[in-house]
């Protein structure tokens, strides 16, 4: 098989983008760098998501927890606290979809979510919609809006360092042990 079949095929799985479109909520899924709000916070801005979840507890690169860094970031950027939900103790994808799922089950109800904005890192894309598609109602549409930030890995140049490419076969990793432990839904 040619090295670039194999290349693209990596990038036309993990790396999944939509249109934006009118969602009921922006769901952004935390890393140390703020690139994954970005997407949620033009939504808003454009009208099309009414409110931002946000979940992470993890370290920021300012040293701080990742959802106060985001939540500080969005409130900066004229998001107000109002449209805003906060998961505090997600420390990894599948707490992310099953915490925040739980969130929006309780603050919200899933009859008034019927679209879902996820926002991630472009590389991780495929696992977070998968992971949350075990923790959604299967009727709720999951909307991919990564950003599209020059710091992030891109489909079309990861495998040109030898950094992109470890991150990418991890991510890979990471889904299979993902499926096996049955933190997957279908998608």
């Amino acid at each position: 098989m040619d090295p670039y079949d194999s290349r693209a095929a990596i990038s036309a799985f993990l790396f999944k983008k939509c249109r934006p479109e009118p969602v009921d909520l922006a769901f952004v899924l935390c890393s140390p760098s703020i690139s994954s709000l970005q997407p949620a916070i033009a939504l808003y801005k454009s009208g099309l998501a009414p409110k931002l979840l946000i979940s992470g507890a993890g370290t920021a690169v300012s040293g701080s927890v990742e959802w106060a860094y985001y939540r500080d970031h969005a409130l900066a950027s004229g998001v107000p606290e109002s449209a805003l939900l906060l998961e505090k103790a997600a420390r990894n994808t599948a707490e992310n979809a099953a915490f925040g799922a739980a969130l929006i089950e309780k603050e919200l109800g899933w009859a008034q979510v019927r679209r879902l904005a996820v926002c991630a890192k472009p590389f991780h894309m495929r696992r977070a919609i998968m992971t949350l598609r075990r923790h959604v109602p299967a009727d709720v549409r999951l909307v991919a809006q990564p950003p599209d930030d020059p710091g992030d890995l891109s489909a079309d140049s990861w495998w040109q360092t030898a950094q992109g490419r470890q991150r990418i076969f991890a991510e890979l990793g990471k889904i299979s042990e993902y499926a096996l432990k049955g933190d997957l839904g279908d998608v």
